[in-house]
């Protein structure tokens, strides 16, 4: 497969799943501020703070109110991360490589991107209410995952789609986690006086977990919040499941087995996953929230990184910090 390729269905997953994560913390905070009025622009700041873009945003619009960070997320087509933007770079990097994707998935990735493009013109009706634009997102993002599920050959671009997807998946999840346990635990306590249920819900309803977690977990407490999203290995969404399922699809392109390596990243991303499998929430706990998800996000960067570099022709950066483990 040409390295342009690989990049080409790599980025378009990525910008596709980045588009839908938006979508969904968008409406969860949306009602979220329904159900808790009175925290003004605070209720929107953990928002920002999980783009991990708040000095532009600070720059371009100043205060956290709600429709300067829905405007912002949602359609700013100055803003690279925007649901507006990421739908327009997954579309040409579609259009690229029209003849490796499904004429089902350039069609409905069309379709969502002039849909974006027809809403950013009447923003003030999604600042008002954001439902139903983020709703129809999320539907259009779950039916293109269908389509390269089912429609798409599962080759190597297929894999390259996977890892693409789920990296940005495990990065998303790790960074609202983050930024979401900083606010309601200032000390990472099981019983912090941020604790409250409705806060927690909304976490899990922003990453699609909420129902799963219900069947499997039960009553919610914030341990088991963050073990569901970080190491549950049967829960799609999770951190852990990401992880391994990219390593199956980086392992089914280079041909390693289970336990070898022939890359960096397939030796970088092994480490992370037997870290996280042998790890416990309390272990997590006791080193800081915050500092682990920290090294968990620099450690996927390097993956990343290194996957630039061995599949998609990037040039080696500049020599970079050792990850610390």
């Amino acid at each position: 497969m040409l390295s342009r390729v690989a990049n080409a269905v790599y980025w378009m997953s990525r910008y596709l799943e980045r588009a839908g994560n938006l979508a969904r913390f968008v409406e969860v905070n949306w009602h979220l501020t329904l159900d808790l009025p009175g925290e003004g622009a605070d209720a929107w700041r953990p928002l920002i703070l999980a783009s991990g873009d708040q000095n532009l945003f600070e720059e371009r619009y100043g205060d956290c109110d709600a429709a300067s960070v829905i405007t912002f997320l949602c359609f700013d087509q100055d803003y690279p991360n925007s649901i507006a933007s990421c739908l327009w770079a997954a579309r040409e990097n579609a259009r690229a490589i029209r003849e490796v994707i499904p004429y089902e998935m350039w069609e409905h990735l069309n379709v969502t991107y002039h849909m974006v493009r027809d809403a950013a013109k009447r923003p003030l009706d999604t600042v008002e209410n954001p439902f139903d634009f983020c709703q129809e997102i999320k539907r259009r993002d779950f039916v293109l995952g269908g389509v390269a599920e089912d429609v798409m050959l599962h080759d190597e671009a297929w894999h390259f789609a996977r890892m693409g997807r789920l990296l940005e998946r495990c990065d998303k999840t790790s960074r609202i986690l983050d930024v979401n346990c900083h606010r309601m635990l200032p000390d990472e306590g099981e019983h912090g006086p941020g604790f409250d249920s409705i806060h927690w819900s909304a976490l899990l309803r922003a990453t699609s977990a909420l129902d799963a977690f219900r069947r499997c977990r039960g009553r919610i407490s914030p341990a088991k919040v963050a073990e569901f999203l970080l190491l549950e290995h049967e829960f799609p969404r999770s951190v852990l499941h990401g992880l391994v399922h990219v390593q199956d699809s980086l392992q089914a392109v280079t041909g390693s087995r289970r336990g070898f390596f022939s890359h960096e990243s397939e030796r970088l991303l092994g480490q992370l996953c037997a870290d996280l499998s042998y790890l416990t929430i309390q272990e997590i706990f006791d080193q800081g929230l915050h500092r682990f998800t920290d090294r968990l996000q620099t450690r996927m960067n390097a993956v990343d990184s290194h996957l630039g570099r061995e599949f998609f022709g990037y040039l080696p950066e500049e020599p970079q910090t050792q990850v610390e483990q």
